[in-house]
């Protein structure tokens, strides 16, 4: 498959292309800083631009089978709006594009719960940021799959438990390779359309 990757210097992205190329996908990286990946001219791409410029987004997602969006908050002038911004921008050059598949990354701490209302608060400009990404993205109508994980480490496991709705039972923390085994499962597998789903260790 030909895969989009927004966010591919991040963590999570990184571990995207380091887990989709050995099973042989041919990926795009989307990024702003194209210096920090190295482009093999055959299995890796990299195109230059900004997640929230919807007109290079849809010149560059040409021609790809699914998109993934792995943004983090790290943009301090875009602080609370990225991922919105972003979204909107995303689904729009995913239709002019004529891409239907996307998995992106969102929160756990958005599920109901004590604990998750304390990271709310502690986190309330992101976690308003998250919830308004995925209100963008559920009404988008693509073939969506927003996944929730939790507080996210570091780590070679790839080992994931994933539950439609709701967080997965006693769940914690998560490695960024397990997401990214997470979202590069369910874009290969067609499975989780339009769910919103907990994942954790």
């Amino acid at each position: 498959m030909r895969l989009f990757v927004i966010g591919a210097t991040g963590r999570t992205g990184q571990e995207i292309l380091s887990l989709a190329i050995p099973r042989g996908h041919t990926v795009t990286a989307y990024v702003r800083s194209p210096q920090k990946i190295a482009s093999d001219g055959k299995r890796i791409a990299v195109w230059k631009g900004s997640p929230t410029d919807e007109e290079r987004l849809a010149e560059a997602m040409q021609n790809h089978d699914a998109v993934f969006s792995v943004l983090g908050p790290v943009d301090t002038s875009m602080a609370g709006t990225l991922l919105q911004k972003s979204a909107l921008a995303t689904t729009r050059a995913m239709k002019r594009a004529k891409v239907e598949r996307l998995a992106i990354l969102s929160a756990a701490a958005l599920f109901p719960g004590f604990l998750n209302g304390i990271a709310r608060r502690i986190l309330r400009v992101h976690m308003e940021d998250c919830l308004a990404m995925e209100k963008i993205v559920e009404s988008s109508g693509l073939e969506w799959t927003i996944a929730r994980p939790p507080r996210l480490t570091g780590g070679g496991s790839t080992t994931y438990r994933s539950r439609e709705g709701a967080p997965p039972k006693m769940g914690f923390v998560l490695s960024r390779r397990a997401v990214a085994s997470f979202m590069l499962d369910v874009v290969e597998q067609k499975s989780h359309l339009q769910k919103i789903v907990g994942i954790a260790k």
